[in-house]
C-alpha cells in the first residue's frame, strides 16, 4: 500500500521536542522512498523557487523492517519494528556506497510513531540520541488527465540499471497518492541537488508545486497528470536523461 508519513516533532536527547521542518516521507508499495525536509522558517525568491540553504535533508532509496523483541529496559508486550533506510542519493553526501540510517518504531495510543535512533546532529556534527514523531496521512487516489483512471503510486529512477554505480546521476521520483516528491543528484556539491514536491488541490483539481530548489530538469508533471499512460519500464526522455517507470500501483 506504500505509507505517506509526515514528521510531527524531533527530538536532540537531552533537548526538548520541536520541528523546524516540513518532513514528508513518501515510501512505495515497494519500499522505495524520497524523504525531503524543508525548513519552515525558508522563504522563495520571487519566481517561487527556493535557495538550496531551504533544504535541511533530502534522501531517496529503498527501506526495510523487522519486528523485534522488547529488550529488558522496555515495557514488555510491545510491538516493535527495527527499521533501515538504505541511502541511494544523499543531499549532504555524494558518497552513498554504505550510507543508512535506522531506528525502532514504538506505535503509540494516538496512533502516531515514536522513533528513537541515534546519527549525526548536523547542529553539532556529534552522534545523538534522537526521537521523532511520525503520523501516517491516509493514501488518496488522485485521477490523472485527460479523464484518466485513479491511481495510488507511480515511481520514476533517472540511472534505472542497478549495475551502474555512479551517485553523481542519479533521480527518483515518487508519487503516493495525493503527493509527488522528486530528488536529482547531478554532480558534487549543493548544486548538484534538485528536489520538488507537490501536492494535488482536490478544489482547483490541479497539482500545486509546493517546493523546488536546483535546476535540474525533472518528470513530475509525467508522474502526476499522466502516470495512467506509464507502464512498467517506460522510458522517459527528459533534458537528455532518460528516466524509467520502475513501479506502478
Amino acid at each position: 500500500m506504500g505509507d505517506i508519513s509526515i514528521r510531527e516533532s524531533i527530538r536532540w536527547l537531552p533537548d526538548e521536542a520541536s520541528e523546524p521542518t516540513s518532513t514528508i516521507v513518501l515510501t512505495s508499495p515497494e519500499h522505495r522512498f524520497v524523504d525531503l525536509r524543508i525548513l519552515l522558517d525558508a522563504k522563495p525568491s520571487s519566481g517561487g523557487k527556493y535557495p538550496f540553504s531551504a533544504l535541511d535533508w533530502g534522501i531517496a532509496g529503498t527501506s526495510s523492517s523487522t519486528l523485534r523483541e522488547p529488550t529488558d529496559a522496555e515495557p514488555p508486550g510491545q510491538q516493535i519494528s527495527h527499521a533501515q533506510w538504505r541511502h541511494w542519493i544523499n543531499s549532504r553526501t555524494a558518497d552513498v556506497e554504505n550510507a543508512a540510517d535506522e531506528g525502532d518504531n514504538f506505535p503509540q495510543p494516538d496512533g502516531s510513531i515514536l522513533e528513537k535512533g541515534r546519527m549525526v546532529n548536523p547542529a553539532t556534527g556529534r552522534e545523538t540520541n534522537y526521537e521523532e514523531v511520525w503520523r501516517s496521512a491516509t493514501i488518496e487516489a488522485v485521477p490523472c488527465f485527460p479523464d484518466g483512471e485513479a491511481i495510488v503510486c507511480v515511481v520514476l529512477k533517472l540511472q534505472h540499471d542497478e549495475d551502474d554505480s555512479s551517485p553523481l546521476n542519479r533521480g527518483m521520483i515518487v508519487r503516493l497518492g495525493q503527493y509527488c516528491q522528486a530528488i536529482v543528484r547531478k554532480g558534487e556539491g549543493d548544486a548538484g541537488i534538485t528536489v520538488e514536491r507537490l501536492k494535488w488541490d482536490g478544489a482547483t483539481e490541479e497539482w500545486v508545486k509546493q517546493v523546488r530548489i536546483g535546476d535540474a530538469e525533472v518528470p513530475t508533471d509525467f508522474a502526476t497528470y499522466f502516470g495512467t499512460e506509464a507502464t512498467l519500464d517506460d522510458d522517459i526522455l527528459v533534458g537528455g536523461d532518460v528516466w524509467r517507470v520502475v513501479e506502478k500501483s
